[in-house]
Order: structure tokens, then C-alpha cells, then sequence
């Protein structure tokens, strides 16, 4: 029975909801967290969960009385905000975006499983995690780090012995391979992302150095492929 302050769904949105803040708080904070301590995508896959759980439900809400039109409103809604959800600032890592899109679909699926029961929207959740937990825990990733390098002259094939020795000496780190990314010849400078024996928990966060001459500071950290 509806009454002046809530509804009967009420009780059955805040349920759920608590549910999927439990399993996306996991997923952020133990799973995506403990390795590439971003604090801002931690504050970005946290809110957006929010956000699109209450919007999504509230759209079924609004529409429920429109039978045979909920799905077509949910559909055009949901194309429409992200169509417009665009990270134009930065690229975001391949890694990040999928934990951002496994995020939403959690939000989505325990916004619009009011068809099925608490059991059954758990053990989809549950099986979520997972998989994430399976990929994280046995998927081997070599941490890498993008830099500007000065010393052009040693960015050569026949000259890479020499290139690794350097890099060794002035990153302290053991080198497995260098790629080189874009080159300014006018300021003796190159891009380069150095692959290296993981000596301790990284940092890590993925990037891409094609073509580029110059890094963003944003860049110029640890990451992992």
C-alpha cells in the first residue's frame, strides 16, 4: 500500500540497493583497488554505480503504469546517457573500462531483476565477482612504466644492449624489454615504455605510447599488461 512517504517497492529498492553497494564496494576496494590504487577511479566506479542504479529504477518506476513501454523508455534512456558518457579529459585504460562496464552492468542488473528473486540476483552477482576474482588472481602481467627519454642516440636495434644498461642504472629496475613510441628529433627526445621485473607491489595503470612524442603527467606512472 502506497502511503505519503514511501512505497510498496520501497523496501525491495533498498534491499537490493544494499546488495549491490556490498558487491560493488568489493570489487572496487579489494579487487580493482589493491593493485592499481587509483583513487579516482575508485571515486568514479563508486558513483556511478549509485547514480545509475537509482536512475535506472526509477525509470522502471516512472514507466510501469505504460505497459509494453518500460523496456522501449529503459532502452532509449540508457543509449541516450551513454552515448553522452564520454572520459574526454584522459583515455581510460583498458582495464579500467572494464571494470567501469562491468560496474554499470551490476547497477542495471540489480536495478531492473525485479522479475527475479534476492537469491537468484545474488548468485548473478556472486558470479560476477568470480570471474573477476579468477582473472586477477591467475592472469600473469608484466608491469611496465612509460617515460621520456633524452638519450636518443642509444633508441637503435644494434644499440640495445647499451639502451637497457642505462635504463637499468637510472630506474634501478630490471629490464625485460623497451618499446619505442614517438620520437622528436628536434629535442632529442623519445617515448618508451620499459617492461621490467616486478620487484614489489605496483602501481599500476595502462597506457598506450603509439605515436606520441609527448607523455601527459597523468602518464607518467607505473602500469601492467
Amino acid at each position: 500500500m502506497n502511503t505519503f512517504y514511501f512505497s510498496d517497492e520501497f523496501i525491495s529498492m533498498l534491499v537490493r540497493f544494499v546488495i549491490l553497494i556490498v558487491f560493488s564496494v568489493f570489487i572496487i576496494h579489494f579487487l580493482y583497488f589493491r593493485k592499481s590504487k587509483r583513487r579516482d577511479f575508485f571515486f568514479t566506479f563508486l558513483l556511478t554505480s549509485v547514480a545509475i542504479f537509482f536512475l535506472v529504477y526509477f525509470m522502471i518506476f516512472c514507466l510501469e503504469d505504460m505497459k509494453g513501454k518500460t523496456s522501449i523508455g529503459i532502452g532509449i534512456g540508457l543509449f541516450g546517457i551513454f552515448s553522452i558518457m564520454r572520459y574526454r579529459t584522459d583515455a581510460m585504460p583498458v582495464r579500467e573500462m572494464t571494470y567501469l562496464f562491468t560496474i554499470i552492468t551490476m547497477s542495471v542488473v540489480n536495478a531492473v531483476g525485479t522479475a527475479v528473486t534476492l537469491s537468484e540476483l545474488l548468485l548473478a552477482d556472486i558470479l560476477i565477482v568470480a570471474v573477476l576474482w579468477i582473472a586477477e588472481s591467475h592472469l600473469k602481467m608484466t608491469p611496465c612504466k612509460s617515460i621520456m627519454y633524452d638519450r636518443i642516440e642509444l633508441v637503435r636495434p644494434d644499440r640495445f644492449d647499451e639502451l637497457k644498461e642505462d635504463l637499468e642504472k637510472r630506474l634501478g629496475l630490471k629490464i625485460i624489454r623497451v618499446d619505442v613510441g614517438g620520437m622528436d628529433l628536434l629535442r632529442d627526445m623519445a617515448v618508451l615504455k620499459v617492461y621490467y621485473e616486478k620487484p614489489t607491489e605496483e602501481t599500476t595503470v595502462d597506457d598506450s605510447i603509439d605515436s606520441k612524442v609527448k607523455l601527459k603527467m597523468s602518464e607518467l606512472s607505473d602500469s601492467k599488461q
